[in-house]
């Protein structure tokens, strides 16, 4: 049997804009994406620290500093707003175990300020 665990995030992220006109997605900067072990098209979760929101979309490639939500998922978000962005992956009991997640930090203006595995406490 596999379970869902966090695989990565990037925590506390600015938004920079909210488009409705765009058929929809999450637009990360390149260079997060990397830091954060995401893909392109990857699904991950939107957790706005706003307003409570929390929704799923897809990411896409953005400019420096980017953190754009695009299409239905606009409606959630104001420019502005801190977010969280989680992507998790499936894996057995055992590999969870041992996983230690990505979490990326960044500043107010989304610009990368440093890398942290997620250790578990207590593990078994």
């Amino acid at each position: 049997m596999n379970i869902k665990m966090m695989f990565s995030k990037i925590h506390r992220a600015t938004v920079t804009n909210a488009d409705l006109s765009y058929e929809g997605s999450i637009s990360i900067d390149k260079a997060l994406i990397k830091r954060a072990n995401l893909l392109v098209n990857q699904k991950v979760d939107i957790l706005n620290c706003n307003n409570g929101a929390r929704f799923s979309t897809y990411v896409i490639e953005g400019k420096k500093g980017e953190i754009c939500l695009n299409g239905a998922a606009a409606r959630h978000v104001q420019k502005g707003d801190v977010v969280i962005i989680v992507a998790y992956a499936s894996m057995s009991r055992e590999e969870a175990q041992k996983f230690e997640p990505t979490v990326v930090f960044v500043n107010e203006k989304n610009e990368y300020k440093e890398t942290r595995k997620e250790i578990q406490k207590g593990k078994n």
